[in-house]
């Protein structure tokens, strides 16, 4: 459709009562009217985003703090972001400002108060026009000052917000570079300059809540010019509007990870996608997979999908085949990079694959909109997305060489970090079939089957090997958190064990094996009253009674320290009823409202005894045990 007709759909959408139209969002990202789309994206900057999508989305607060004009980046932005399930509150930094509202804590990014701040630089930040090139110590010396600059207002900055900031590396325009004449002169500018985006690309290793995305190596297969010399002039605006497009397609993702909406499991087909051939038809002996095109294709598909695995993403198979037929290639063909233990549930059978996602989704014990789910079939892709609309579905269609890549290019399984829990995973989840399948050889009552598996919890203040893993469970929480995603204490790091404010987390193992870090519960206060000001637990340990454990040695820490009640806060989300169904099972009682969020009240005179006869609660730290 020509943007006349995609702009007169957005301008539907101001309408109170308009009806959604959620395509609107992809046919906008693929448009090559870079200049319709920009003022689509403005529109929509003003529409709720319900009434876009149809759907709930996550809210979110995120800042554009720039060195140079990006007026465009915006509106790009608002699309990116609700065709992502964000429906988000941008707030745009003066150009000229960039350092002061870094620093001033009155400024106006500080008073935006954002969840996400997107820092936008340019080659003038670090090296002033009026410079000569030629000089190179001088340069060097101008260089390093700027970059400690900006490293010190990055430290100001996350000093006094929980924000997750975005910079990147900063691509040298090519005017800078051929104004100098000798290549042994360019080439010494060039590696002057890589040294200052290595010392960028650091700045992730040093300063807590800081990323950084690789900008220069997204540009070399950008289509567009990076920036527009008359812009450039005219405006200050140093990067081109279609530049500005990839980036906030970019930052998209980027602020998708950063609200902790990443996708946890990838579904795939077998027939080709895994393979090339129709494993009925042709027979295990004559699948396309190996060394030679396009065998090669499907095995570096199958080698992106383990990279996945190794850190952490489930493996899941949907296929119409005969199981003992695909559990045989897996077995014994030898050029597959994937084998049967890779994959943490399949569904090989005749069923819809509708249906089979969703059961996966059950047997896992995630969330519908946690799976990708790839084929090489229209047919299969259409019917999923139509059925399970929460499903992100990757179309792997055409030239099986693109395959892999278009398994990772959309960002789905980006996170802002990794840990061991996450590279563990799918382990985990294994040992969790292995549960499963252990319950239903003991069709007992729930508390006698949990008796038979050993279970333990152990819970102890965190300490910084925790918090990352910490920070990853209060950004994902759907279910089980008291506040909802990312809501919350923001001072994770400050709350380190002092009696005033504390975060604990908590383990849990049985004789299946070690779950990890599971949970972590943030308090405050001291004396008489303590509040739990929030508790997430993943949702892959529900249903053994480890939230009551975690919540005896709470009590237990409170008792010590002579409280006689304890508190906590709610907020409702739609989806934690199982946080609210805890608290009533335990004994709070309400006590009260304000903005939004319950209080609940538990009395520790006398004090109660929650946990449950199943669990072993191991006392790590040392306070006063009950």
């Amino acid at each position: 459709m020509d943007m006349t007709g995609l702009l007169a759909r957005t301008r539907r959408l101001l309408a109170p009562d308009a009806r959604a139209d959620p395509d609107l969002l992809t046919e906008l990202g693929r448009t090559s009217d870079i200049a319709a789309a920009r003022e689509a994206g403005r529109l929509l900057a003003g529409i709720p985003g319900r009434r876009v999508t149809g759907r709930e989305l996550r809210p979110l607060r995120v800042a554009v703090a720039t060195t140079f004009t990006c007026d465009a980046v915006p509106a790009f932005l608002t699309i990116a972001l609700l065709a992502s399930g964000i429906d988000a509150e941008v707030h745009l930094t003066a150009p000229d400002q960039f350092l002061v509202e870094l620093n001033d804590p009155s400024s106006g990014l500080a008073r935006f108060r954002p969840d996400v701040t997107l820092c936008l630089l340019d080659e003038a930040m670090f090296w002033p026009s009026e410079l000569d090139g030629t000089d190179l110590p001088a340069l060097r010396e101008e260089l390093h000052r700027r970059r400690d600059a900006l490293a010190a207002a990055l430290r100001a900055l996350q000093a006094r917000s929980a924000a997750q900031v975005l910079v990147h590396t900063v691509p040298l325009p090519q005017i800078r570079l051929r104004s100098i004449v000798a290549y042994r002169s360019r080439a010494a500018l060039a590696r002057l300059w890589r040294e200052l985006n290595i010392d960028l690309l650091d700045l992730a290793e040093h300063i807590d809540g800081v990323h950084v995305l690789e900008w220069e190596a997204l540009l070399v297969e950008h289509a567009g010019p990076f920036r527009d010399a008359r812009r450039h002039r005219f405006a200050a605006m140093s990067w081109s509007p279609s530049a500005q497009r990839l980036y906030a397609t970019e930052a998209a993702r980027f602020c998708r990870a950063a609200a902790g909406m990443s996708a946890k499991c990838l579904v795939l087909d077998l027939d080709n996608t895994l393979w090339g051939g129709v494993l009925g038809d042709d027979g295990p002996e004559h699948l396309d997979v190996g060394t030679l095109y396009p065998g090669n294709a499907y095995l570096e598909t199958q080698r992106t999908a383990l990279a996945l695995r190794r850190q952490g993403v489930l493996l899941a198979i949907s296929s119409k085949n005969d199981p003992d037929l695909v559990e045989r290639v897996f077995a014994e063909h030898p050029g597959l990079a994937l084998r049967t233990a890779d994959f943490s549930t399949t569904a090989v059978n005749w069923l819809s694959k509708d249906g089979n996602v969703a059961a996966i989704a059950e047997e896992l014990g995630i969330g519908l909109d946690s799976i990708v789910f790839a084929d090489d079939s229209r047919f299969e892709c259409e019917l999923v997305a139509g059925f399970l609309p929460s499903v992100n579905v990757v179309h792997l269609a055409g030239d099986p060489a693109e395959h892999a890549g278009r398994l990772v290019t959309e960002g789905h399984f980006d996170v802002l970090s990794t840990t061991d829990t996450d590279r563990q995973r799918p382990e985990l989840y294994r040992a969790r079939a292995e549960r499963q399948r252990h319950r239903a050889e003991h069709p007992a009552s729930a508390a006698e089957y949990l008796r038979t598996i050993g279970l333990s919890v152990s819970v102890r203040t965190a300490d910084a090997f925790m918090l990352p893993r910490i920070r990853q469970l209060r950004l994902r929480t759907n279910q089980f958190t008291l506040l909802g995603p990312g809501a919350g204490p923001p001072d994770t790091e400050a709350a380190d064990g002092t009696r005033d404010r504390r975060v604990l987390g908590f383990e849990a193992t049985d004789r299946f094996g070690d779950e990890g870090l599971v949970g972590a519960v943030w308090l405050a206060g001291d004396g008489r009253r303590w509040l739990i000001e929030n508790f997430v637990m993943s949702c892959r340990v529900f249903s053994r009674g480890i939230e009551f454990a975690v919540l005896q040695d709470v009590i237990d820490r409170a008792v010590a320290a002579s409280a006689v009640r304890l508190d906590a806060s709610f907020r409702s989300t739609g989806r934690n009823g199982a946080a609210k169904a805890f608290l009533d099972e335990a004994g709070f009682a309400p006590t009260g409202a304000a903005e939004g969020v319950a209080r609940y009240t538990l009395p520790l005179v006398p004090a109660p005894s929650p946990c449950p006869d199943w669990i072993t609660l191991r006392k790590v730290d040392d306070y006063v045990s009950r």
